[in-house]
């Protein structure tokens, strides 16, 4: 669910499908995004530079994809395509713990993924791509806490968004913001304090009043 993060497929992992020229041309192109964000950085990145690497006429990268903001928005968008779901280790802890691992092995393992997260900040057709990857992860994972909830780990009305926030939110700050290397003590002791949170209910939804 990676930025899953965790996931088996990081965002920025384009969906290599097989297809016609069209799905050919589409993983070319997002394949040099990937390379030139990683190997240049985001101000290396052009349509030209992007045509070139890929191998592509500029003018089917500027007809398909408009500008820089609208390939990473793709590359975004084509890691909702996966077919990645949480684990399932019988416990609420057991699975955070899991997600966890799997964010901070995407985070460490997988480049892009960190520089995606950055060059979303630099483009708003990417930015609304990240929010969409970030919806599509985090309404995958809720069955963690739907589990949860089915086992009587945690009570009926806990917020499963909450939970893996919470959870999760430490990773991304040690990693991505401290810029420090991976923790897995720290992912770990997360993953306990918050399924111990929510076990006390800490995390059920209440109204506004």
């Amino acid at each position: 669910m990676t930025a899953g993060g965790a996931a088996s497929a990081q965002p920025g992992t384009a969906v290599r499908r097989p297809g016609g020229r069209s799905a050919r041309i589409r993983a070319q192109a997002l394949g040099a995004v990937e390379e030139l964000l990683v190997q240049e950085g985001y101000d290396a990145l052009s349509v030209d530079a992007v045509a070139e690497r890929a191998g592509v006429h500029r003018t089917t990268v500027y007809r398909r994809w408009r500008d820089v903001g609208g390939l990473l928005a793709d590359v975004l968008d084509a890691a909702c395509s996966d077919a990645w779901r949480p684990p399932d280790t019988g416990s609420l802890e057991g699975d955070l713990t899991a997600v966890n691992a799997e964010v901070e092995a995407g985070l460490t393992d997988q480049p892009v993924t960190a520089a995606l997260i950055a060059a979303s900040f630099r483009s708003p057709e990417a930015a609304a791509a990240l929010q969409r990857f970030w919806d599509d992860r985090y309404t995958r994972s809720a069955v963690v806490v739907e589990r949860a909830v089915a086992r009587g780990e945690v009570p009926e009305g806990t917020c499963a968004r909450r939970v893996l926030v919470a959870a999760t939110a430490p990773v991304y700050q040690q990693i991505l913001l401290m810029r420090n290397r991976s923790d897995p003590l720290l992912a770990e002791q997360a993953a306990r304090g918050v399924a111990l949170a929510a076990a006390h209910g800490v995390f059920v939804g209440r109204q506004r009043k």
